[in-house]
């Protein structure tokens, strides 16, 4: 693929996965403003940049085996933790942007996690096997996550055990 092409279909993925992302929210929004049908054309639109940005990727050859997706999602998933969000928290603790900081730093926690699972599954692959299966919860409040049932409050925010989402 040539250069400008290639940076336009990287740009056009990351648009339409923001949009994806923020019509979801603007969904959720709209349900608590008791506005259905309004929060089903949001989901709706949602699921339709979902499809773009995956049309995106896979121009990109950016899905492969899933091997070298869990490595893809290892690599990821560290440089969150090791190099984006430091340098995020420590700026905006500079700037005193404390809800920031807190979102920035329950963020890091969950990534953490997320990279030891990656790990864990990229292993059981590796082995030619699949993982077995196990809960994972996740936190509506913050997104951390947890293996097995969920604990009774959250150990990141502090949400009760009510607020998490079982996959």
């Amino acid at each position: 693929m040539k250069k400008m092409t290639e940076e336009n279909v990287k740009g056009a993925f990351a648009g339409e996965s923001q949009a994806h992302m923020k019509y979801m929210a603007f969904a959720e929004a709209a349900e608590k403003e008791k506005l259905a049908n309004i929060a089903r054309l949001f989901r709706a639109n949602s699921f339709a940049e979902q499809i773009h940005a995956t049309n995106h990727l896979r121009t990109l050859s950016g899905i492969r085996k899933t091997v070298e997706n869990l490595q893809a999602a290892i690599e990821g998933e560290t440089f969150e933790v090791t190099e984006m969000y430091p340098a995020y928290i420590k700026v905006a603790e500079d700037q005193g942007e404390k809800t920031a900081v807190m979102w920035f730093n329950y963020a890091l926690v969950a990534e953490k996690v997320h990279a030891g699972l990656y790990k864990r599954a990229k292993e059981s692959v590796d082995k030619g096997k699949d993982l077995d299966y196990f809960p994972v919860q996740v936190c509506g409040v913050c997104g951390f996550t947890a293996e097995g049932e969920a604990p009774d409050k959250c150990p990141v925010c502090g949400a009760p055990k009510e607020k998490f989402v079982k996959f």
